[in-house]
This record gives C-alpha cells, structure tokens and sequence, in this order.
C-alpha cells in the first residue's frame, strides 16, 4: 500500500461555481451548499445570487448563479467527484451540453493549481471557460478580489474588464 502524502491532505482553498435554472433555484442553490458541507468542505464566503439568461440558448430558464469560497482537505479528483455526486442527488442527467438543471457545480480554481485532463481523470483546473462568464467572474470579483487566473497570471478586475459589455448588462445581482 502506498502511504499518502501528507502535504496531500493539508487544507487547501478553492472556488466553485454553483448555478440552477430550474425549480426552486436559490433553495437548490442553498440544498447544494448544505451537501458540499457534509462533504468534508467548509464554506467560508458566499456572493451574492446573479441572475443570467440560459446559454447558448436564452429562451431556456434564466439561471441562478454564485460563488463559494471553500476550505477541504480533498484533493481535486475527490472534490470533482463530490460535486458530481451532488449534482446526480439534484437528478442532473448528462445527456446534452447546457440542457436546464436544477443543479450545475464547477470548480472554478483549487489552490491556484493547474490540473489538466489525464487518462484516468477528465478535470481541468482552473475551469477552462471562466474568463467568458458573466455569472463566474462577478460572484468571484465579489468574494475574491485580489483573485487572480493561475495560468494567464491576470487579475479578476482584468478578466472582466475583457467581458462585453452585453454580457456585463445581462448578468444581474439579485
């Protein structure tokens, strides 16, 4: 058996996205908290809810989205698999990119590491798409403002100041 490195299981701090568009949206949104909480994750800052249109196609329901700030001592393949397995609680079925979910979690950043996709493990950290969303960059804007992107070493008030401004009209603090 071979022994885990203990510099492996010390607390690390990562950000996750947490967004629905169907049902009771902000009660989906706090049910999910509540099960990242059972899961070895301690939430220590919550952003407010943002209010988005469905993407790519905005005649779905609008989303609800935000940002947490977290403490685990998971590693990044066990924090991905709590989140998938939350998200299969809220009946999240993965058949078509983007379709409406009553529960859509993503890791945005994980100790501002880089993790890229390997055999055995599809996850990339920081989230691949982050710097185009609207509803990823203002929730963390609010919770982390010295925040900055791992690999392109921009600060967050950079990254959205690269957003259009439709999209920074379409996104609303609720």
């Amino acid at each position: 058996m071979i022994k885990q490195d203990t510099l492996e299981k010390q607390v690390k701090i990562a950000f996750i996205a947490i967004g629905s568009n169907l049902g009771n949206k902000k009660l989906n949104i706090e049910l999910a908290k509540f099960k990242l909480q059972n899961n070895s994750i301690k939430i220590i800052q919550t952003s407010s809810c943002y209010e988005t249109l469905s993407w790519p196609d905005p005649r779905k329901p609008k989303f609800i989205n935000i940002v947490v700030k977290i403490k685990t001592i998971l590693t990044p393949n066990e924090l991905m698999l709590a989140c998938n397995k939350i998200e299969l609680e809220f009946g999240r079925k993965r058949f078509k990119k983007n379709e409406p979910r009553m529960c859509d979690i993503d890791i945005i950043d994980y100790d501002q590491k880089i993790i890229k996709p390997n055999g055995s493990v599809n996850l990339t950290i920081p989230h691949p798409s982050l710097e185009r969303r609207n509803f990823v960059l203002l929730p963390l804007f609010e919770i982390s403002r010295n925040w900055k992107h791992p690999i392109k070493k921009v600060n967050i008030a950079k990254l959205i100041s690269f957003l259009k401004d439709e999209d920074l009209r379409a996104i609303k603090q609720i």
